[in-house]
């Protein structure tokens, strides 16, 4: 899979395009890529620290296809290199994602509904084994700000069962930075519990691409996990 990733997301970074993305969070919204469009959400050079110490996560990269009308496939992962030596590959997962209901995120009425199903893939240094998770995916958006929330079961790669669930509120569309924030929980029963909180920025330079930066703090199995993420999202195939 790096081996794949690696000059896809170099492609990402020549390649002139433009998005309207989804960074830089854990949760999701009710929208998916056009049909025969790339989107890339990409994050070049973040920070991480937590039990294994300092990391720098180089890239961060979600790889978008729409490949039907409301439907997208979707690929993720991330690089970790640690400051005291070593990488690991993490949070490697593809998924099929669709829009089961159109509406504000559509430019039409109401709420928008999605469902997104991923397979959870071995990382490489770390996350032995393989899972699955299932999320419900309702998102509105009005003028004055945006709400997204996830919910669903999941089979954690060291095979036990549990949820998801995750919270994103956004700011102004109009704003040139727009504040965001995120709730995160998982648990596996029997298994790992993650709280995590998110706050940060989304800059939008023109309709198909934006800007990002944002803080997370976690916590997982009661151990911190603190982040730094900045990234880019923009399309290619428009």
């Amino acid at each position: 899979m790096r081996r794949l990733a690696a000059p896809l997301m170099g492609l990402a970074l020549l390649w002139p395009g433009e998005v309207l993305a989804y960074r830089p969070f854990d949760s999701t919204d009710a929208a998916v890529a056009d049909r025969n469009v790339w989107e890339i959400e990409l994050g070049p050079l973040n920070w991480r620290h937590n039990d294994d110490g300092t990391q720098w996560v180089v890239p961060a990269a979600i790889i978008n296809y729409g490949f039907a009308d409301n439907w997208e496939a979707v690929l993720e992962g991330r690089n970790n290199i640690l400051a005291r030596g070593g990488a690991k590959f993490s949070d490697a997962a593809a998924s099929l994602k669709t829009v089961l209901h159109e509406g504000s995120l559509q430019e039409k009425e109401g709420v928008s509904l999605g469902s997104e199903f991923s397979v959870l893939l071995p990382g490489i240094g770390t996350e032995d084994g393989a899972g699955l998770e299932w999320t419900l995916l309702a998102s509105d958006r009005k003028d004055d700000y945006a709400w997204h929330f996830n919910i669903g079961p999941m089979l954690s790669r060291d095979g036990h069962g549990g949820m998801v669930m995750g919270g994103i509120l956004e700011g102004p569309k109009d704003w040139p930075a727009r504040p965001v924030a995120e709730l995160r929980y998982e648990r596996a029963f029997g298994g790992d519990e993650l709280f995590a909180q998110l706050i940060g920025l989304i800059f939008p330079v023109e309709e198909h691409l934006a800007l990002d930066i944002a803080y997370r703090h976690a916590r997982e199995n009661g151990r911190p996990d603190q982040q730094i993420r900045a990234g880019i999202t923009f399309d290619l195939g428009k």
